[in-house]
């Protein structure tokens, strides 16, 4: 069994307000939450309107199916938010 991690540290450029950041990142939780079958929590920087600290974690049978679900996440995130500015830090167990 192996567990993988992605850690996104996110910029939300347009946020003007806590509530606006809010909206970005429930947005991005519950699609990927839909889409990959993955967890998915803010646990980072909660307070401020234009950073957030996004971890997605999948578990799997092997590395290949682990990294295979973070690249497509990864992928999703860059093509559907793409007004948003990532930094990505991805581990797997």
């Amino acid at each position: 069994m192996m567990i993988g991690s992605l850690l996104m540290e996110i910029h939300i450029h347009d946020s003007s307000s806590l509530k606006d950041k809010r909206m970005v990142i429930r947005s991005l939780k519950e699609k990927l939450k839909s889409k990959f079958n993955v967890a998915v929590s803010e646990v980072d920087n909660q307070d401020l309107w234009q950073l957030a600290t996004v971890a997605v974690v999948t578990v799997g049978p092997d590395k290949k199916y682990v990294e295979n679900v973070l690249q497509n996440v990864i992928n999703f995130v860059d093509i559907n938010f793409p007004e948003l500015h990532i930094n990505i830090t991805k581990e797997i167990f």
